[in-house]
């Protein structure tokens, strides 16, 4: 999946007797308690709950076990996301995820209509209220209000004991994303016209929670065919299962809040889309001679660039991806990186993809890109051949590595993306994943662009509007699903920017997706340094600026930081 981590923080619930664990062993058990408590504490609070409600199903034998089960197979950030208050929830969850098993009920889903108090006017309800016991204020009258704002409020209770007509999301939204609510902040001046404006004052929100089988861009598709369908997603929890499995939490808004039926027949005749695309290890494999066919890779005499897999010596994995892993390795004595796809996703539009990568990468010569060696393109040893850069990615040495660039340092990197990216882009070539993890450095201190899996030619006069790349550095007429063009490299290139300046990841507090809404929604943008050079401030703010028309041309921006490089260095 899109998600950042999302199924890296799981643990396994093991035995220790019988054992005497090394002083390494200890501290690492030690680590792994601390993040296991808060689930188990979660679990023992859901299991009191469900006990407490009088469930059927929290009663029968072995359910304890069963509930473990579920919270074990799922990250830390489930038991921490998910709202206790609402435990017959996570039974949902839990029947979703055995749905999904079973090939004849997956995907699975449900949909359910939630409502969402604006606690800006918690206070005014509550002060409200007070008024109207106090001031002996007719009954019927404030009865009839209280009724028209959907909500009960008692005399004695606290803030937290409003009772809802419909309940709550499953889980709490965001504090960072309170954006349902931004339209109504300046809506109510007075306590008297709180009731009458009720649609201010509440947010009916559905919540639609799918389980299937996990699979690479499965959030992407996702959020995609909701939007197609006319939805707005205000906030999403995803997650992964330790064996394979998704559940994928919407709230959305843009749909009638008294046709959940129909959105629910919608639903069940849409989501079955996400499934039609082959993944598995069972996915078909095309034949040598149809995959020439089916993708039609470009030949231009010789096939020079061929490179036959027998003479490519692997060596170490240096890291691994959705649809493939990067090795080391050696091509005719020369110090390689292997780009080699797994055969299990071998599927047509992986290998549409791969050939794809492979004609751009053959047609582009640059200093600061890095140089296209050959591939093999024989099914099922497809892979790419590239120069191995020594210095690794630019991520990895400030994530973690935890290393830092100096100005002159930052503003070198930044002239060699953009002399890279300049020369994409004038040869009409969109990048379309320009991040960190993507710039690469040499043993020299060279930055070079690399991964073109989802890079495109471009004509001057076409846009596109399919979503690609990566959520914290995407532009957000991408995200949305507009069209765009070039200029969405820029965007991503001033995240890329001030990654550099902060050493830190872009929107570090929020979820992927979380951010791309901010980003769509809010015009959000990482916080600039107080102490950032004034000059590159103004560059990052109009690399990524929300109209794609203000942002520069890297050939501008090349000027600018080249200006910048001799201020700092004459400084």
């Amino acid at each position: 999946m899109v998600m950042e981590g999302g199924g890296g923080d799981t643990e396994s619930c093991c035995s220790s007797r019988g054992s005497e664990a090394s002083p390494a062993a200890t501290a690492a058990a030690v680590v792994a308690s601390r993040k296991r408590r808060p689930k188990v504490e979660v679990y023992m609070e859901v299991l009191r709950r469900l006990r407490e409600s009088d469930c059927e199903e929290a009663c029968r034998p072995g359910f304890e076990d069963q509930l473990w089960s579920h919270f074990s197979r799922l990250p830390v950030r489930y038991a921490l996301d998910v709202n206790v208050e609402r435990a017959q929830e996570v039974l949902v969850h839990k029947k979703l995820l055995h749905m999904a098993h079973d090939p004849t009920t997956r995907p699975a889903f449900e949909v359910r209509l939630i409502q969402i108090l604006n606690e800006i006017y918690m206070s005014t309800i509550m002060q409200l209220h007070s008024s109207i016991v106090e001031n002996g204020v007719d009954s019927t009258s404030s009865d009839t209000r209280m009724k028209d704002a959907q909500i009960s409020i008692h005399p004695c209770r606290q803030r937290h004991d409003f009772v809802y007509t419909h309940p709550p999301p499953a889980f709490g939204l965001s504090p960072s994303l309170e954006f349902a609510f931004e339209a109504s902040k300046s809506s109510l001046q007075g306590g008297n016209r709180v009731m009458s404006a009720n649609q201010h004052l509440f947010r009916p929100l559905h919540e639609i929670t799918i389980s299937t089988n996990d699979k690479p861009k499965l959030l992407c598709k996702l959020t995609s065919l909701l939007s197609e369908i006319g939805l707005n997603i205000q906030e999403a929890h995803a997650f992964s299962t330790t064996d394979g499995y998704s559940l994928d939490v919407f709230v959305v808004n843009g749909w009638p809040y008294e046709e959940t039926e129909k959105l629910r027949d919608v639903l069940a005749k849409e989501i079955p889309r996400v499934e039609e695309i082959p993944w598995s290890k069972n996915s078909p494999v095309l034949e040598t001679k149809n995959f020439r066919e089916s993708v039609q890779l470009p030949v231009d005499g010789g096939d020079v660039w061929e490179i036959d897999v027998k003479r490519l010596k692997f060596e170490n994995m240096i890291c691994g991806g959705s649809y493939g892993d990067l090795y080391k390795g050696t091509y005719c004595t020369q110090d390689v990186a292997i780009k080699a796809l797994k055969d299990e996703y071998l599927n047509e539009n992986v290998q549409r993809e791969f050939a794809q990568e492979v004609y751009i990468m053959r047609k582009i010569r640059h200093k600061n890109i890095v140089q296209f060696i050959g591939a093999c393109t024989r099914p099922p040893n497809l892979c790419i051949v590239t120069e191995f850069m020594a210095g690794g990615s630019v991520y990895d040495f400030l994530h973690k590595q935890r290393g830092q660039f100096d100005v002159p340092a930052i503003l070198k990197i930044a002239i060699h993306v953009s002399k890279g990216m300049n020369y994409l882009h004038e040869n009409n070539i969109i990048h379309r994943d320009l991040k960190s993890a993507n710039l690469l450095m040499d043993e020299n201190g060279i930055v070079k662009v690399s991964d073109f899996g989802v890079a495109r030619v471009q004509n001057k006069s076409s846009v596109m509007t399919a979503e690609t790349g990566t959520y914290r550095w995407m532009a957000p007429e991408v995200i949305e699903h507009r069209p765009y063009n070039h200029k969405a490299d820029v965007f991503s290139f001033g995240i890329v920017l001030w990654e550099l300046l902060t050493q830190k990841l872009p929107y570090t507090n929020l979820t992927p997706l979380q951010a791309a809404i901010g980003v769509v929604q809010k015009g959000l943008r990482p916080a600039i340094p107080k102490n950032a050079h004034p000059e590159i401030v103004a560059l990052l703010e109009r690399c990524w600026h929300q109209d794609p028309s203000l942002r520069p041309e890297f050939s501008e921006i090349i000027t600018i930081l080249l200006l910048l490089s001799k201020m700092v260095n004459i400084n």
